[in-house]
């Protein structure tokens, strides 16, 4: 009864202190989809476009999992096929980055390796097409789960707490399936790329300085891949730990794992990708300060 009453004193802070970063970021995030809105060249460059897209997933999931959070806090309670719903829509948005930074390599990869034809394969419609496969391939997990929420019946019950353990076997059994193999895949694309650009930047012929800002930009997609892994495991790893706690361990850390493997990962897109980049960082001040930051 004592730890509960300090669990709920404690509420406050612990909402506040995960509210405040997601509210801030998702300000940064605005602001930075307007300023690739601002320009042409923004809107016609594939990394941008690209960038574009990321920014935009990563922005519904934070919204996605502030909306969870504070519906778990509320103790709102949830019939099952709503939660099912739910927790497809978020299988959907939280695989697009890790798509996205594939493809995002895969565009590093092109323009230092083939620097000729980088123009011709990454226009905008080719672009635009490979962000569709994007989503589609973000998509086939949340098809495949709802086939079999359909195969497996109504559900209708009534839960306390809406989250993927609160899903029936065959959904983890569909989700780990899928997130080692898109993982996989992505990771494996990553580090290809990786090496390839590393090759490329010790050749003669090549621009050493954009290949090493282009091999050091790959790198970091990889850390960050790791990092949306993390947090895609978010509810396996609380399970694995769950039962060697008792509930109120078992409150704060999943609370720790909310706000340092779900929040942290989706904040760090804008700080790596975007204000690292000397023609975007000078507009986006301007626009973040609006406008008492000279545009140079």
């Amino acid at each position: 009864m004592v730890n509960a009453t300090v669990f709920t004193k404690d509420i406050p802070a612990k909402a506040a202190l995960s509210m405040t970063p997601c509210f801030f970021f998702l300000y940064i995030n605005f602001v930075m989809l307007i300023t690739l809105r601002s320009k042409a060249i923004f809107r016609e460059t594939s990394r941008y476009i690209l960038f574009t897209n990321m920014l935009f997933a990563d922005s519904l999931t934070l919204v996605y999992c502030m909306l969870m959070y504070i519906f778990a806090i509320a103790r709102l309670s949830i019939r099952s096929i709503v939660c099912a719903l739910v927790m497809l829509a978020g299988g959907v948005i939280s695989l697009i980055s890790p798509l996205s930074l594939a493809v995002m390599a895969l565009e590093r990869y092109i323009a230092i390796c083939f620097p000729l034809r980088h123009a011709e394969i990454t226009m905008c419609r080719r672009t635009g097409v490979a962000i569709a496969i994007v989503w589609a391939l973000g998509s086939v997990k949340a098809f495949t789960n709802l086939i079999l929420l359909l195969i497996s019946g109504p559900l209708v019950s009534t839960l306390d707490f809406c989250s993927g353990l609160s899903m029936p076997d065959q959904f983890t059994d569909v989700n780990n399936a899928f997130t080692i193999i898109y993982f996989l895949s992505g990771g494996i694309t990553i580090v290809y790329t990786y090496i390839g650009i590393v090759v490329a930047a010790r050749s003669a012929s090549s621009d050493k300085c954009s290949a090493a800002k282009a091999h050091r930009t790959v790198l970091l997609h990889l850390i960050q891949l790791g990092l949306c892994l993390s947090s895609i495991l978010s509810n396996t790893i609380f399970a694995l730990v769950r039962p060697h706690l008792d509930l109120f361990a078992a409150l704060n850390v999943q609370y720790v794992i909310f706000l340092g493997l779900i929040i942290f990962p989706r904040c760090l897109s804008p700080l790596i990708y975007g204000l690292r980049d000397q023609t975007f960082r000078p507009l986006f001040l301007y626009y973040f300060t609006f406008g008492f930051r000279a545009n140079n």
